[in-house]
């Protein structure tokens, strides 16, 4: 009976990913066309760029425990990471394969948990910097007046997220028990934090990491960008890429779907792309970062099922 429902379990994320490509297969079509006519050799780079970004992850990963990892199972988790995220909003689906994966290597659930929490914070905090670093060296890379909402609806997004976090803040603090598991989980996490940054080795993959892959997400987005044609600068695509990514953060949908997609046709129409080939771009490079890997990467969550080792 384990055996049979780990079999049925296994063909789940190849089946709902059909069903995703089959809802979305006018848009799959179009993003398809434009790369066909595109130039290969920079589709390829961009290809290698997203290959690397999953040994980049899998490098961060395993910065955020002290346990050696082992290399081979962890690469190919971050690769099925990939088809969970594209069914689960805000990065749920990456994360509860890297929770059971780290539970299968033994670590108990406090730990793989503050490991799930420093990758996030890592990360974010690496793409916030590159973006920073980016606009202090091009300040004028993006030009979005008429483009982002205004600053009364800014103040009201901010507001209302501010408000949210200190009700979450408030609920917490009130409830016991979730005092409690809140205290628990902020001790283990910053004891591991300062373990992991007494050794060079380990505070060097999580933070070399956390900066390399969204370097080398921008990196496959300015490779699809040359692949088209689009008349703008590399660092102006790679600006545009952070800056979207970052701002969609805020609104989590499956995969990024819709919410990145639009902030990066935005931020490359703010880039001074034409809208045409804006959106050209932004099929293009979900296509290679996201839908084409997709399905492969459902069938090895597949086979890391069957295994147990998810």
């Amino acid at each position: 009976m384990g055996k049979g429902w780990r079999a049925a379990a296994a063909l789940v994320p190849a089946a709902a990913l059909c069903g995703w490509a089959l809802a979305h297969r006018a848009l799959l079509a179009t993003g398809w066309r434009d790369l066909v006519a595109a130039d290969r050799t920079w589709l390829f780079g961009a290809l290698a760029a997203t290959a690397l970004g999953w040994v980049a992850v899998a490098v961060a990963r395993q910065g955020t425990v002290m346990e050696p990892l082992p290399a081979g199972r962890l690469l190919a988790t971050q690769f099925a990471a990939q088809a969970a995220n594209q069914l689960t909003p805000a990065g749920i689906g990456a994360g509860a394969v890297n929770l059971r994966f780290l539970r299968g290597c033994g670590l108990p659930l406090g730990r793989t948990s503050a490991a799930l929490a420093l990758y996030s914070l890592a990360e974010s905090v690496a793409r916030v910097t590159l973006l920073a670093t980016l606009l202090l060296a091009f300040p004028h890379a993006l030009r979005v007046h008429g483009l982002v909402p205004t600053g009364g609806t800014v103040v009201v997004v901010v507001a209302a997220t501010a408000t949210a976090a200190v009700l979450a803040a408030a609920t917490a603090v009130a409830v016991r028990p979730l005092r409690r598991l809140l205290r628990g989980f902020l001790a283990t996490a910053l004891a591991d934090a300062r373990s992991l940054h007494t050794r060079p080795a380990r505070a060097l993959a999580l933070w070399g990491g956390s900066l390399a892959f969204p370097a080398l997400q921008a990196a496959a987005l300015v490779a699809v960008a040359h692949a088209l044609a689009l008349p703008v600068p590399a660092a102006h695509v790679a600006i545009a890429y952070l800056a979207a990514t970052c701002l969609a953060a805020g609104v989590p949908t499956p995969g990024g779907m819709g919410s990145v997609d639009a902030a990066l046709g935005v931020a490359l129409v703010g880039a001074g792309a034409p809208a045409a080939t804006a959106t050209s771009a932004v099929l293009g490079y979900r296509i290679i970062t996201a839908w084409l890997p997709a399905l492969p990467a459902a069938f090895v969550l597949g086979a890391l099922v069957r295994r147990k080792v998810v």
